[in-house]
């Protein structure tokens, strides 16, 4: 039977909670629109989003 494998952030003492964030880029050499994924702390997810 197959195992599920889940990843997890633990909260230990001194861990910040992590987010992924998925923003989506216009690629300057194709000019297509590529997913740029990146994992940021929870706090500082609406900055990530803010800057171009």
């Amino acid at each position: 039977m197959a195992k599920k494998a889940v990843a997890t952030f633990a909260a230990k003492a001194g861990a910040k909670s992590m987010v992924k964030c998925i923003r989506m880029e216009k690629s300057p050499k194709t000019g297509a629109y590529v997913f740029v994924e990146h994992l940021v702390e929870e706090s500082k997810a609406k900055e990530y989003f803010d800057k171009k």
